[in-house]
């Protein structure tokens, strides 16, 4: 079993930056591949960023390339996303995902873990 808890949403301006965090527990998180989604009212869950377990290859949606970098720290259970250049678009719920494997990230599907979201909200 794995419990993820993020942290590190808010309100910021367009423009501005936040870094969300994931805090995960279990002994095994470092060969977990981990990622995360986002929700926006009235819209369907969207798949955002993964990174494998070792840091060794990362993904991201069309929309956040170049803005977005996740990374992770297997020493300390964590992974974080930092946000650069943020829109108003951008605004959600983010959620920390893991799962054993990567290619629920690369095919579409649903990890096996959810954390419970944190808002971030982008200010136009």
């Amino acid at each position: 079993q794995v419990q993820l808890v993020e942290s590190g949403g808010g309100l910021v301006q367009a423009g501005g930056s936040l870094r969300l965090s994931c805090a995960a527990s279990g002994r095994t998180f470092s060969t977990y591949a981990m990622g995360w989604f986002r929700q926006a009212p009235g819209k369907e869950r969207e798949f955002v960023a993964y990174i494998t377990w070792n840091g060794g290859r990362t993904s991201y949606v069309d929309s956040v390339k170049g803005r977005f970098t996740i990374s992770r720290d297997n020493a300390k259970n964590t992974v974080y996303l930092q946000m650069n250049n943020l829109k108003p678009e951008d605004t959600a719920v983010y959620y920390c995902t893991a799962d054993q494997n990567y290619r629920p990230y690369v095919v579409g599907g649903t990890p096996a873990y959810w954390g419970q979201g944190t808002q971030v909200t982008v200010s136009s």
